[in-house]
């Protein structure tokens, strides 16, 4: 009984929309008509479709700078934590970034990064050098939606992993000190093994949310269609769905992202021996 609202409201809200876009995968479907069945063309059109694999190429890029930046970026601040200070109030301002809605952090950076009236590029153009860094531009708009999405949750990110590392006894660096071992030997030996288990939860929980990037993309071009170097997988299927009112063809692209999903973070869960501590 207790379970029940519980299984009632996964029932309503996860099952039963996953088995009907399912469905919708296999139909030919806009708004303004029912669903009428045409098999797996849907699958086939996507294997020669460029856009999603354009979509998906641009896609793997941001995952892989977001996540590398933001977990090594969230290690540093976490080992620091963990070895100089336990400060609350330095805890607290890490989240700050966090706690603000996306779409503000979207319009906040679309504004420091305007290529007329930018904070940024104003200092830069100060310091002589002569870049615009621009959401517009071919070569910095992946890596700078990539680095606005890592400012926004390497704060987040760097807490789980500080709360990881106090798990870890505090002897063993006790005794590695001892024995003459330095701090980065001690993280190398010490916490890095340790902690994987939180560190492979960390991994999945971001390349999951890294797939799912849509509105930092869709607020810094103020509602405009971003430039093709910048058309996240999310944001071809958002248009698809509803821009073009092709549901059926977005459902299906929506299907085949939830099987490379779970590809990778089967993967990812075996590398990192997740399931399994070091603690003993």
């Amino acid at each position: 009984m207790f379970l029940l609202p519980v299984i009632v409201g996964f029932l309503v809200f996860y099952a039963y929309p996953t088995v009907r876009g399912v469905w919708y995968s296999f139909t030919d479907y806009s708004l303004l008509n029912d669903p009428s069945y045409v098999g797996a063309d849907n699958y086939t059109k996507l294997i020669t479709d460029d856009q999603f694999w354009n979509a998906l190429k641009v896609t793997g890029y941001y995952v892989v700078v977001n996540i590398v930046s933001q977990t090594v970026a969230a290690l540093g601040l976490a080992a620091l934590m963990h070895r100089l200070t336990r400060s609350i109030v330095l805890r607290a301002a890490l989240l700050v970034p966090w706690l603000v809605p996306n779409v503000t952090i979207g319009l906040l950076w679309a504004w420091l990064l305007d290529p007329d009236l930018g904070f940024v590029n104003h200092l830069l153009d100060l310091a002589g050098l002569d870049t615009t860094l621009s959401f517009n531009s071919p070569t910095w708009a992946m890596p700078l939606v990539a680095l606005v999405n890592s400012w926004a949750y390497t704060g987040y990110t760097a807490l789980l992993l500080y709360a990881g590392m106090l798990q870890i006894p505090q002897h063993l660096y006790e005794g590695a000190a001892i024995d003459g071992a330095g701090e980065l030997r001690m993280f190398r030996s010490i916490t890095l093994p340790l902690l994987r288990p939180i560190l492979a939860l960390v991994l999945v929980v971001s390349l999951i949310g890294s797939f799912q990037i849509f509105d930092t993309v869709a607020v810094v071009y103020g509602g405009k269609p971003p430039i093709p170097e910048t058309r996240v997988i999310y944001y071809y299927i958002y248009q698809q769905a509803f821009t073009y009112f092709h549901m059926g063809y977005a459902a299906a692209v929506a299907m085949v992202l939830v099987v490379i999903l779970g590809v990778l973070t089967a993967v990812q869960m075996r590398m990192l021996r997740a399931s399994r501590s070091d603690l003993g």
